[in-house]
C-alpha cells in the first residue's frame, strides 16, 4: 500500500487546487446528502481527500470523523478547518481497512470517490452496514470504470492497459473496475435499501451517487 500513499501525498497540493469537474453535479450530491442529515448525527467519512466535502456538511450534523490514508491530504484538511473555524470535524490519518468503529455506532457514512480505490469494495460495503445504526445512511459517489470501458473509445484502452500498468509500477493507485449494477447489487446484498440513485447525464465517465439506508429495526 506504500505506492498509493506516495501517489496521493505527492499530488495532494495540486489536487487541492483542481476545480471540481462537474460543479452542478457535486452541489446536487451535497444537497441530497444534507436532505438526510439530522443535527444530532454522528458521521464518518472515509477517504476524505482534502476535506472539502466534510467541511460542507459540518453545519448540518453534530460531528464528523473524516479519515484519509495520505498524510499530506490530512494536513490540508486541518489547514482548511482552521481557516474556516470549523470545530466539529475531526480529521484523522488512517486506513479504512484498519479503522476501529463499533457496530451500530454511526448515523451516516460517506464514501465519496473511494470505493473503487479499495481492495474489496463489496466487503467495505458490508462493513459500513455493520457500523450504522438502524435507519442510518450510506452515501457514496463512485466512478464505475467497467462501464466507462464498455462504452468504448480511448478511455477503454486507458482503463484496461494504462491504469493497471501504472499501478504495477507504483505510479498510480490501484483501481477496481466496477459496474454500476454490481455496485447497486453489493449494497442490496449487504442489506441496504437504496433510496436514491443519481448518475449525472447518464454519462459513464461521471460518478454514480447512491443514498442507501440501513433498515430500521422491525417493530415488536
Amino acid at each position: 500500500m506504500a505506492g498509493p500513499h506516495r501517489f496521493w501525498n505527492m499530488i495532494a497540493r495540486r489536487y487541492a487546487r483542481m476545480p471540481v469537474r462537474d460543479e452542478a453535479a457535486y452541489r446536487e450530491k451535497l444537497r441530497l446528502a444534507q436532505s438526510y442529515f439530522q443535527p444530532d448525527w454522528e458521521v464518518l467519512e472515509i477517504g476524505c481527500g482534502t476535506g472539502s466535502t466534510a467541511l460542507e456538511h459540518a453545519p448540518h450534523v453534530a460531528q464528523i470523523r473524516a479519515v484519509d490514508s495520505a498524510e499530506a491530504m490530512i494536513a490540508i484538511c486541518r489547514e482548511k478547518a482552521a481557516a474556516a473555524k470549523v470545530d466539529n470535524v475531526r480529521f484523522e490519518l488512517g486506513s479504512f481497512d484498519t479503522l476501529d468503529v463499533p457496530d451500530g455506532s454511526l448515523d451516516a457514512v460517506l464514501a465519496m470517490s473511494i470505493l473503487h480505490l479499495l481492495d474489496d469494495p463489496r466487503d467495505a460495503i458490508a462493513r459500513v452496514f455493520a457500523m450504522l445504526r438502524p435507519g442510518g445512511m450510506f452515501l457514496s459517489s463512485t466512478i464505475c470504470l467497467a462501464d466507462m470501458s464498455a462504452h468504448g473509445g480511448s478511455s477503454g484502452f486507458v482503463i484496461r492497459r494504462v491504469l493497471p500498468l501504472g499501478a504495477a509500477l507504483g505510479l498510480l493507485p490501484r483501481m477496481q473496475c466496477l459496474h454500476r449494477a454490481d455496485l447497486r447489487g453489493a449494497m442490496q446484498d449487504a442489506g441496504f435499501d437504496i433510496e436514491h440513485e443519481l448518475h449525472p447525464d447518464d454519462d459513464p465517465s461521471k460518478a454514480v451517487f447512491f443514498a442507501a439506508r440501513k433498515p430500521a429495526r422491525p417493530v415488536g
